[in-house]
């Protein structure tokens, strides 16, 4: 599998965001985190933000939508220019009419899953996706501890994306770092989003590459 790295910007500085964004030019893709204060007790930026940012970067914007009624606020991050939109899956009443707004939008539809929220309820969905995000920490906040927990259910997913035949993305978010990715690229995720373990790196940029090359590391050669 091919790795990808999306730092998220939740760990960089808010006040300097342009700045913080060249920081990690080696990066796959940028980690937008929105959060509306109800679906999750933390309130982050929102879609005027989004856009300002795909203005002064290059990089492709990967919006993770923590907010309630993602039926109605999402298709204006695609049609604001995000590459990848993602969904909660605990969030939206109509998950396959969304998925194809925002594939209509020109994005790519991505549903999230809460760590307790299970994968086999969302099988039939998966055709209508892009990619699969699995949380392996609760949502709402940066810096916390990977959960172990979640590693059976990514096995899982992994192993239903595959059975599809079709190019599913999996992605996990939370508590990624050098020593929790190889366990996560194991289990079968192939989209790592890191906050802390990237900005808190004095380079940045190399700390990307690192995690990287750790996921796709050959574990015969570890």
């Amino acid at each position: 599998m091919t790795c990808r790295i999306h730092p998220s910007i939740l760990s960089a500085d808010f006040a300097n965001l342009e700045t913080e964004l060249l920081r990690i030019h080696t990066a796959d893709a940028v980690h937008v985190d929105v959060m509306d204060g109800h679906f999750v007790p933390n309130l982050t930026l929102g879609l005027p933000v989004v856009q300002r940012l795909g203005q002064v970067t290059g990089l492709p914007l990967d919006v993770h939508l923590m907010i309630e009624d993602a039926d109605r606020w999402a298709p204006g991050y695609a049609e604001a220019g995000a590459a990848s939109v993602t969904f909660h899956a605990e969030a939206s009443a109509a998950p396959v009419r969304l998925a194809r707004e925002l594939r209509s939008a020109g994005a790519r539809a991505s549903m999230a899953l809460r760590p307790a929220t299970p994968i086999e309820p969302y099988l039939d969905l998966l055709p209508e996706l892009d990619m699969v995000l699995i949380m392996t920490v609760e949502p709402g906040f940066g810096g916390q501890s990977f959960l172990d927990v979640t590693l059976p259910k990514i096995r899982r997913a992994r192993q239903a994306v595959d059975g599809t035949g079709l190019p599913i993305a999996i992605q996990v978010d939370g508590g990624i770092s050098r020593d929790t990715i190889r366990r996560a690229a194991d289990a079968g995720a192939d989209v790592f989003v890191a906050g802390s373990a990237v900005y808190g790196a004095v380079d940045p940029a190399a700390a990307v590459d690192t995690l990287r090359n750790l996921a796709g590391a050959d574990p015969a050669q570890m």
